[in-house]
């Protein structure tokens, strides 16, 4: 009976030692989930309540842009992107990882402030498809499940450049040309997807490079927000324990 007991008591202790290491080491992934939470959250929100009343985002350029269907598919790839890159970085390296969701969710954070205060949207759809095939019946199936409001800045193309160029940063990819180019090649064709399935105005393209430009030299060139995370965390270990 002792024996059995014992052999218990080891078990749960086992356990309860492997749900820590487990809690150490990926522990990091807790701001991920949360804002991914609050995003979605936030986000389906907007989806259903800027459906009529919203600033028409319009310019001159919009209307030589051609409709091109096949762009499709880069903008669906997108999904895959993204995640690719955050789910590398999260198991690869830390300080990779906390850039890219700090880049990623500021300007997430700032699109769903300005559709909130600012709710936007665009008449640039197409009212009936030029051509039928699984090109525009797989954009049929994402004018359905996507309004087109709450468009600006474009998530689609902020996000794209925050992963290419956390591609770029990555000391582990420094060697790996063809991952880069083609993560160059991938982000290209996502941006371009957002204008010629009509998505996007130009507009929005623009000011996403641009919110992406003011964040790339906050996030990587003056590493201010990665340094005060380190600081944080040296003064918690140095923080004297209680007896």
């Amino acid at each position: 009976m002792y024996i059995i007991m014992e052999s218990t008591t080891q078990k749960r202790v086992t356990i309860k030692a492997g749900l820590i290491r487990l809690w150490q080491t990926y522990r990091h992934a807790l701001p991920l989930i949360i804002y991914g939470i609050v995003y979605l959250l936030w986000f389906g929100h907007l989806e259903k309540t800027v459906t009529s009343h919203y600033r028409v985002i319009h310019v001159a350029l919009d209307d030589y842009i051609p409709f091109c269907e096949i762009f499709v598919v880069p903008y669906l790839l997108w999904f895959a992107y993204v995640a690719a890159v955050v789910l590398y970085c999260f198991f690869k390296d830390k300080d990779d990882y906390f850039r890219t969701c700090i880049f990623l969710f500021t300007g997430m954070t700032i699109f769903l402030l300005v559709s909130t205060f600012w709710p936007n949207g665009h008449h640039l759809r197409p009212y009936t498809m030029p051509r039928n095939n699984i090109f525009t019946q797989l954009i049929a199936m994402l004018y359905k499940a996507d309004t087109p409001t709450n468009l600006w800045p474009s998530i689609h193309v902020y996000n794209s450049i925050g992963c290419h160029i956390a591609v770029m940063r990555s000391q582990h990819l420094a060697d790996k040309k063809g991952i880069r180019i083609g993560s160059f090649i991938l982000c290209a064709s996502i941006v371009m997807s957002t204008v010629f399935i009509k998505q996007h105005s130009f507009f929005d393209v623009t000011t996403a490079f641009v919110l992406a430009a003011f964040m790339y030299g906050i996030v990587y060139r003056s590493d201010v927000l990665i340094n005060f995370y380190h600081g944080l965390q040296t003064r918690h270990k140095r923080k004297p324990k209680v007896l």
